[in-house]
């Protein structure tokens, strides 16, 4: 393979971001599972989770704006090494004896803070590397090989703080991430065209961002269709454990067991969706993921035994990607070059606020409706909402 082909920088590019993202995955896995071990306590993992969301929510508008004026290689980079440079200072002061649980968090908020940054950046730089009608099964491949390392994840993750403390999985993080930047940097990227409003500031850049949704009736409907969508699957992605405990079991291997066959599926999802390419129309791929995905929440609410129930949930891993990666393909072929950075960046602030949101609202009825039934009435709703997007013809180009 030539490497300075498209084919051998989006190669160089994935294989970058794959062994980086495995090192962030590792790290992000041992920090819970330490916060848990040593303080046992829910207020501290409610803490660390809002560290985890906040600041991708508060930087990813900035983010957008700094996307689309400067060189998104050298912001992939510069995040990834602001994220590394933070792990180590953690590893370090670690090791020194100094392990206060504050400074964790600290370095939490500085990864969540950098995650913000380069989730929008790479999805704006694939049109940069990939021919237009290669992106469907670049975007699948990418999807593909992220579920495999969140696949691989909590089980080397478990491994290592099995037999060795948490600095071993920091230092691991920090080596990952010096790999993926060193890698990065070898690339050529094609610049895009920019706009002539480059030099606005950046108040005026985000006013821009939010003039294009106001005018752009597709990309809107879009966003809102994906916060309600994500509001809606919440309880598939976060009470699911509280299910199988209370159903099938407290043993901790079937919560590992759960976890890895969701990731399974999205691997296979992945593997399907790159092979496929989907329909012609895009978002018809989604809908029709949205329509499948509802459907098996139902199934995961009616599961009287664990085999079923790992089996739909392998099933939801598979329709992720499906859903997932079309609605990244569509704005990378629909949108402006020099507003990908700001679109992105409103879908990840779309994420980061519909799952916390809907775990807000559908976690305290836990307590007093099982989760079976949340899952039944949650994916009545998204095969509902799914299929009158279809019917409707709501994504018409």
């Amino acid at each position: 393979m030539d490497l300075n082909t498209w084919k051998g920088k989006t190669f160089r590019f994935l294989t970058a971001q794959t062994i980086s993202l495995f090192g962030s995955s590792l790290v992000q896995y041992a920090i819970v599972w330490y916060i848990t071990l040593t303080t046992s306590s829910g207020k501290m993992l409610t803490i660390s989770t809002l560290c985890g969301f906040l600041p991708q929510i508060i930087i990813s508008l900035f983010a957008g704006v700094w996307i689309d004026r400067y060189d998104r290689k050298f912001l992939i980079m510069l995040s990834d090494g602001a994220i590394a440079c933070s792990t180590l200072s953690l590893a370090l002061t670690f090791l020194a004896g100094h392990k206060n649980i504050w400074f964790l968090f600290a370095v939490l908020i500085i990864r969540s803070a950098g995650t913000g940054i380069q989730t929008p950046a790479v999805n704006a730089i694939f049109p940069q590397l990939v021919p237009k009608e290669h992106l469907m099964k670049m975007n699948g491949l990418n999807s593909t090989l992220s579920s495999f390392i969140m696949f691989l994840s909590p089980a080397a993750g478990g491994a290592i703080l099995s037999a060795a403390p948490l600095e071993a999985a920091l230092f691991i993080d920090v080596i990952t991430a010096i790999i993926g930047i060193s890698l990065t940097s070898t690339i050529k990227i094609p610049p895009y065209t920019k706009s002539s409003a480059d030099k606005e500031s950046g108040l005026h850049k985000i006013a821009g961002g939010i003039f294009y949704l106001r005018n752009n009736a597709f990309i809107r409907k879009l966003l809102v269709f994906q916060i309600i969508i994500l509001f809606l699957i919440s309880p598939s992605a976060f009470l699911t454990p509280l299910m199988v405990s209370r159903t099938f079991g407290p043993e901790v291997w079937r919560l590992t067991v759960s976890e890895m066959t969701y990731s399974l599926g999205m691997v296979l999802g992945g593997i399907l969706i790159a092979s496929w390419g989907g329909f012609k129309h895009h978002l018809h791929t989604t809908l029709l993921a949205g329509g499948v995905y509802g459907t098996i929440m139902i199934g995961l609410g009616t599961a009287h035994v664990f085999i079923g129930y790992l089996i739909m949930n392998t099933m939801i891993g598979v329709t992720s990607p499906c859903y997932n990666t079309p609605i990244n393909v569509t704005i990378q072929e629909k949108v402006e070059p020099d507003m990908h950075g700001r679109i992105f960046s409103f879908m990840q602030i779309s994420t980061s606020c519909a799952l916390p949101l809907g775990m807000i609202f559908f976690g305290p009825l836990a307590d007093h409706i099982p989760v079976q039934y949340l899952l039944i009435g949650a994916g009545t709703l998204v095969l509902t909402i799914s299929v009158c997007f279809k019917l409707f013809n709501c994504f018409k180009e």
